[in-house]
């Protein structure tokens, strides 16, 4: 077999998902081809680190008219980035890497770049990014593994809309296409996300009581008549309505409160002790009450009033016969960073950050509190250290992540 066919046969080993098969090949080569190669397989083995270096060198010594090689080499790297969460990886350099292979009509690798930027929108939850790019795609001249990846990311849109029959169809049309490919890991990412469907998203709190709820439970919910105050979003709607109160940490556990008494009052030292976190209420906190439920009150307006108790207040819907208050879960004060970290990857304190939205030292706090109680760990340091955890044994964490729902 002569060299170039080694590359041939290496090549079709990693498209048919076989890494050791292709190393065989190409282990003992140090031109371009193969190192290019080695990266790529290295990747599929899970050694990251290795897969990067080897990729850059291949870069390195392509040619410089070999631009469309070097062009894979990017996107190859992005495949990587993305993998071990380094969302920080520079979008137009992926960019840049896709429109030189569309110019020289390498359309299969293209659009693997253009899934892999789809992908990381949806991960930071860029969802109308995320379908805007994902409809210039036609999944159907694909081989099965993009056609698999396709029909995976209409899923994971699907999902965090609350979609729950469109992501079940998108699912059913992965399996097939992964059965195609024969590739075992997309199989298995496939399953796993199969699973989250069957798994309990949230909780239903209802006069007192709750009950698990999958994302079908969920997303029947948000689409009834109830009024509904939504702890995994931070908002308050009626099925035509919604009012957000996300940055309004005391007027929404006033409403949660409220909405788990009803249709009872609920007293003001209660009232106090959960909007306030004091356990001995003064004539100061119980004037502070007064003032949060008169601005709960006007912005609740169109959908609800707060009547004045003997003993407290008591929320009182205007069209719904029904008050639910939807949960995460699991309760958690730091709930966001354990959703991400609870798909099994590793994330640097710098992704977590731009994927939540917030600072990058809020994070480090916020994973040092959960280190301290054993629920994350590290590994590496300085700009190499990433965190990790087990997922949630049987919980969905799609209501924890950072996507709009229906009527945001």
């Amino acid at each position: 077999m002569s060299m170039d066919s080694l590359v041939t046969a290496a090549a079709r080993a990693l498209a048919a998902g076989d890494p050791l098969g292709a190393l065989n090949r190409v282990a003992l080569r140090d031109d371009a081809p193969a190192l290019a190669l080695r990266g790529i397989a290295m990747a599929q083995l899970g050694d990251l680190a290795r897969a990067k270096a080897l990729l850059r060198s291949a870069a390195r010594a392509f040619g410089p008219r070999e631009t469309v090689a070097r062009a894979r080499c990017v996107v190859a790297e992005a495949e990587i980035a993305l993998a071990s969460r380094d969302l920080g990886w520079p979008p137009r350099a992926l960019d840049s890497a896709r429109q030189t292979l569309e110019a020289h009509g390498d359309h299969l690798n293209a659009a693997h770049a253009r899934y892999l930027d789809i992908r990381r929108l949806l991960l930071i939850g860029k969802l109308d990014d995320a379908e805007r790019l994902l409809a210039s795609l036609d999944p159907s001249p694909f081989p099965p593994a993009l056609r698999a990846a396709h029909a995976l990311i209409v899923a994971g849109i699907a999902m965090r809309r609350l979609h729950t029959a469109t992501a079940r169809a998108a699912l059913d049309e992965a399996a097939r296409a992964a059965r195609q490919a024969g590739i075992a890991a997309l199989t298995a990412e496939i399953d796993h996300a199969a699973r989250l469907l069957d798994a309990p998203a949230a909780r239903l709190i209802v006069r007192g009581h709750e009950r698990p709820m999958l994302l079908e439970d969920v997303e029947a919910l948000l689409a009834s008549k109830a009024f509904v105050v939504d702890a995994c979003r931070h908002v308050v709607r009626d099925g035509n309505t919604t009012v957000s109160l996300a940055t309004r940490p005391v007027l929404f556990e006033l409403a949660r409160a409220l909405a788990e008494a009803w249709p009872d009052d609920v007293p003001r030292d209660t009232l106090i002790a959960r909007a306030f976190r004091t356990k001995h209420a003064d004539d100061t906190h119980r004037a502070r009450l007064r003032v949060e439920i008169g601005r709960l009150r006007s912005l609740l307006s169109t959908l609800a009033n707060v009547d004045a108790t003997k003993q407290g207040f008591a929320l009182v819907p205007f069209d719904a016969s029904e008050v639910a208050v939807l949960a995460r879960p699991v309760e958690e004060k730091h709930a966001a960073v354990l959703a991400f970290l609870a798909d099994g990857e590793s994330w640097s304190s710098s992704a977590l950050a731009l994927a939540l939205g917030a600072s990058q030292r809020t994070v480090q706090r916020a994973l040092d509190a959960l280190a301290a109680d054993d629920k994350v760990q590290s590994f590496g340091y300085g700009r190499a250290r990433r965190w990790t955890t087990p997922p949630v044994p049987g919980f969905a964490t799609t209501l924890l992540l950072p996507a709009p729902l229906p009527g945001d």
